[in-house]
């Protein structure tokens, strides 16, 4: 398998949230409310499997080693737009977060920025994937050897075994935190 393989099948779990969030975001045009522990849920997934497993296996492995590699200008604009569009959803899921916790503190407003994050967030993420599919990851593979690729796959999924750790480090680092205040 090349090291895109994985990144392709993430899409795929990606894809299928965010035709979740589609459906949320129909029933906040629909009935004006939403449930702000879906909106939570859809926001762990974001940024811990979409951003910090996905994005960070393009952004610390294959980026970084098409950057030591003589690429086309055309492969150097396209990471360049792909690092921004992550950006562009980091903060977009930022926005979301705040928008969640005003409504869940009851202001009405707050749920008029929860469906422009919702819509932003379902028209971005499938066609960012589309780029990444099929404009950018099977054509970058031309720059690397097969040991290369081998490389990238075993980095990427030690970089995968990581973030289980990472995660319940969190939770637990968060319950400490709770402990330590009351």
């Amino acid at each position: 398998m090349m090291p895109i393989g994985p990144l392709m099948i993430e899409h795929r779990l990606i894809e299928r949230m965010i035709a979740i969030m589609a459906g949320q975001l129909k029933r906040v045009e629909n009935e004006e409310q939403i449930d702000p522990l879906f909106i939570e849920e859809a926001v762990h997934f974001i940024k811990i499997y979409a951003d910090e497993c996905h994005h960070g296996k393009e952004e610390d492995i294959l980026f970084r080693e098409l950057r030591n590699k003589s690429i086309t200008e055309e492969h150097g604009r396209i990471i360049t737009e792909l690092m921004e569009e992550h950006d562009r959803g980091r903060k977009t899921t930022g926005r979301l977060v705040t928008a969640n916790e005003r409504y869940r503190k009851g202001d009405p407003k707050a749920l008029i920025t929860i469906a422009a994050c919702l819509k932003d967030l379902v028209e971005f993420y499938p066609k960012h994937i589309q780029k990444e599919d099929k404009g950018f990851f099977l054509p970058v593979m031309d720059y690397f050897t097969k040991q290369e690729k081998d490389a990238m796959l075993q980095e990427g999924q030690f970089f995968d075994s990581g973030l289980l750790h990472k995660e319940f480090d969190r939770v637990v680092s968060h319950f400490e935190d709770t402990r330590e205040n009351h």
